[in-house]
């Protein structure tokens, strides 16, 4: 497992999301366990979560329990209200053992006075990086404008064969401000998780160690070297283990890359 760095931290290329997965009841708790520790086990070290996401961040601080200190908490606050927005926020450190590694403003929703709160959080010792998140394109002219405030140490931003809206500024400029980039949604949802390729789709991919399209995606948006890691959610512990094998590279070079652009999209 290969890692790049989010200001001084040092992530996992391939961590783990929650959204839809471990929003799942007390009885489903063993597996999600699985899940979690075949992540850990994997390497895949960052587990990104949210209040959005129902009761996966309580799920998720379960799952941690003595291993927490194996982990890198990606969550966020996710509300117009401030009073909800410190009761997330309590809740959060409560559920990860009061340190956050990385809060994330998500979808920027208030995002200025979220900012001050998790800024006093921060210098409190409770959170370590901030960022902000945001899933589609429209948002993008004002993920650009927080992004130069000089307030975060990373984004998270949609990246797949089908959304490649963040490679005309929001890349470029992340780059330029030596911010992270988490990429949510690799998989593009069912759209692309769901193709069904044959092997000699993938016969060109073999000489990068690829040989499934979920391994495909992932790495595709990973031989990005502005990616610092990638968050595919999943339901199932060996999945979790695949998934993280996909950061082990070697990376795309351009021609592979876009191979895998017209196994997606049909062109370039």
């Amino acid at each position: 497992m290969q890692h790049r760095r989010i200001a001084h931290l040092s992530v996992p290329v391939v961590g783990m999301g929650t959204s839809r997965t471990l929003d799942v009841p007390e009885g489903s708790q063993p597996l999600a366990d699985r899940i979690t520790h075949a992540a850990l086990d994997a390497g895949s070290t960052l587990i990104d979560s949210s209040p959005m996401y129902g009761r996966a961040e309580a799920v998720v601080g379960r799952a941690l329990g003595e291993r927490r200190k194996d982990a890198l908490v990606a969550t966020k606050v996710w509300t117009e209200d401030y009073e909800e927005a410190q009761h997330q926020i309590e809740a959060s450190l409560a559920y990860f053992g009061g340190h956050v590694e990385l809060f994330q403003v998500h979808n920027l929703v208030a995002w200025r006075t979220r900012l001050d709160q998790l800024e006093s959080r921060r210098e409190a010792g409770q959170v370590s990086l901030l960022g902000a998140t945001h899933w589609k394109s429209a948002a993008f002219d004002e993920l650009e404008t927080v992004m130069r405030t000089g307030r975060l140490d990373a984004i998270q931003i949609p990246y797949n064969p089908l959304e490649r809206e963040v490679e005309a500024r929001i890349l470029p400029l992340a780059e330029e401000l030596g911010l992270g980039v988490l990429v949510m949604r690799p998989f593009g949802g069912g759209q692309l998780a769901n193709r069904h390729l044959s092997a000699s789709d993938l016969e060109p991919l073999a000489q990068f160690g690829i040989s499934s399209w979920p391994a495909a995606l992932l790495v595709w948006g990973l031989s990005d070297p502005r990616i610092s890691c990638t968050i595919p959610a999943t339901s199932k512990p060996d999945r979790a283990q695949t998934n993280a094998a996909a950061g082990d590279g070697p990376w795309l070079d351009p021609d592979g890359r876009r191979h895998i652009q017209r196994l997606a999209t049909g062109s370039d």
